[in-house]
């Protein structure tokens, strides 16, 4: 969710700069920082990022030249005579002293200098302006992050293959677990009723391994994990360019979930190692999703 976009553009005498740069976030978060005078499209501009992004930490800056607070104003040449009759009534209960008064200095009074365009209309114009180079810069940024998004698709897909190949390791052994387990199982049993001199019935082992292999099946976890490797990639793979992160994130636990499931079910050394490739691929996809909108 990283990238930088900005543009200018020369509008009405003045200078507009709109820069936007994204950050990594849970959800959508916006910053605006406008120049006072165009305060009033705050609220225009988020609801114009929102549909622009899905989330993310956004910051649009925007930047004037010359500022509408110094350009295209007039002289209010009777808020100047006002201030000059106040000077002079207090020059008459003072001394007989020359006064000397400063024009850059009285042209910073309050009211002295007044737009020579309406304010309404200088916000209008300011609206159109920024509008359309938010657009431009919006669009620069994505592309961006469409450069990223696709190095972060290639290796959701490396550690996808990773997560399958363990799952094909898993699949080929779990047949086994139960057949050795019979197997430990069986001879056991033998060793101790040799010494007791005594006799176990067929039913009754198989009855216990039957048990076993049911507390111990991961077939259903192994196909879960499987088909949530499937709709990951159909979703990282789709054109319509959608948000996915937080589906994305969603379905990172659900294949943490299983995982971790297998894992409390496994009593085989080589599955054991086998989950935990699994699971540090499902770590690596977890901290990549938090880069995707």
């Amino acid at each position: 969710m990283t990238g930088f976009g900005e543009a200018s553009a020369q509008i009405g005498g003045i200078h507009y700069a709109v820069e936007l740069r994204s950050l990594n976030n849970k959800y959508f978060k916006a910053t605006i920082r406008l120049p006072e005078e165009i305060g009033a499209l705050e609220a225009e501009l988020e609801s114009a990022l929102r549909k622009q992004f899905g989330r993310g930490s956004i910051v649009l800056t925007v930047r004037t030249h010359p500022s509408f607070a110094t350009a295209s104003h007039r002289i209010n040449e009777a808020a100047i005579v006002t201030y000059l009759e106040h000077l002079e009534t207090v020059k008459s209960k003072t001394s007989d002293q020359t006064v000397h008064i400063d024009i850059t200095a009285l042209l910073s009074l309050p009211g002295v200098l007044e737009p020579a365009v309406d304010v309404q209309t200088q916000l209008s114009a300011a609206r159109e302006a920024t509008t359309k180079l938010l657009d431009e810069a919006a669009g620069r940024l994505v592309a961006m992050r469409l450069t990223e998004g696709a190095v972060i698709a290639e290796d959701l897909e490396r550690q996808s293959s990773r997560i399958r190949q363990c799952l094909e390791t898993i699949r080929q052994r779990a047949p086994r677990v139960v057949e050795e387990y019979e197997l430990r199982l069986k001879t056991r049993i033998e060793e101790l009723l040799v010494k007791a001199e005594l006799k176990v019935e067929q039913q009754d082992l198989l009855r216990e391994v039957g048990v076993f292999a049911e507390k111990s099946d991961i077939s259903e976890e192994v196909t879960r994990l499987a088909a949530h490797l499937d709709q990951a990639a159909q979703i990282v793979a789709a054109p319509d360019g959608d948000p996915a992160g937080r589906t994305l994130d969603f379905l990172a636990q659900e294949l943490l979930r299983e995982a971790n499931t297998i894992a409390s079910k496994s009593n085989d050394a080589e599955i054991s190692r086998a989950i935990v490739e699994v699971k540090g691929a499902i770590d690596r996809i977890k901290e990549q999703v938090q880069n995707i909108e």
